[in-house]
């Protein structure tokens, strides 16, 4: 007499699948790919487009090649030298004519401040690796934090993140980040 062997209910596989999935989805974190954050502007109306006047001094220019070498204001630099040759540009501690004016504008909390009129205006080529446009970026963004770093330090004795948001917004008044950056071109090679 041949035994007969109970045979497997199957039907809840297809639900226990499911929720090894739910859960794989749920316990695993992703990569998260590298990016710029910015605020773009609004888009102006067609009637409010003029052109940008800008003074020649206050004007930092940046280059990046197709080889990944950056000029900044004529001289070919090293990744790790652009951010201190933007913080010299935008606070211009000496008051050099070759460098940005400063306008001194009337800032809730700091009074009467010297504000920059500096602009670092980027353009990279076509070529340039993201990696090095990423970098470049970085380095950019930091010129600026640190510089509102060490207004806050004087002012507040506060790192810009620990400011009110009042003290925040006085700080970023006096320290706008004001980067403007080109459509990529052939600027040049090797």
């Amino acid at each position: 007499m041949a035994r007969k062997v109970p045979e497997i209910n199957a039907s809840s596989t297809a639900d226990i699948a499911f929720l090894l999935l739910i859960f794989f989805l749920v316990a695993t974190t992703m990569n998260v790919d590298s990016g710029i954050r910015r605020q773009l502007p609004p888009m102006p109306e067609d009637n409010e487009i003029e052109a940008l006047d800008v003074n020649r001094r206050n004007l930092l220019l940046v280059f990046v090649n197709a080889s990944d070498a950056i000029m900044v204001g004529g001289q070919l630099l090293d990744i790790s030298q652009v951010k201190d040759r933007v913080k010299d540009f935008i606070s211009n501690p000496t008051n050099d004519p070759n460098k940005p004016e400063k306008i001194n504008t009337d800032i809730d909390i700091l009074g009467n401040y010297p504000v920059s009129r500096g602009v670092i205006s980027l353009t990279n080529d076509r070529g340039t690796s993201y990696n090095m446009y990423v970098m470049v970026q970085n380095e950019l963004t930091r010129a600026f934090n640190e510089l509102r770093n060490e207004l806050a330090e004087r002012k507040f004795n506060k790192k810009f993140s620990e400011l009110s948001e009042e003290q925040a917004k006085a700080v970023s008044e006096a320290i706008p980040t004001r980067i403007s950056e080109a459509e990529p071109r052939n600027v040049g090679g090797n």
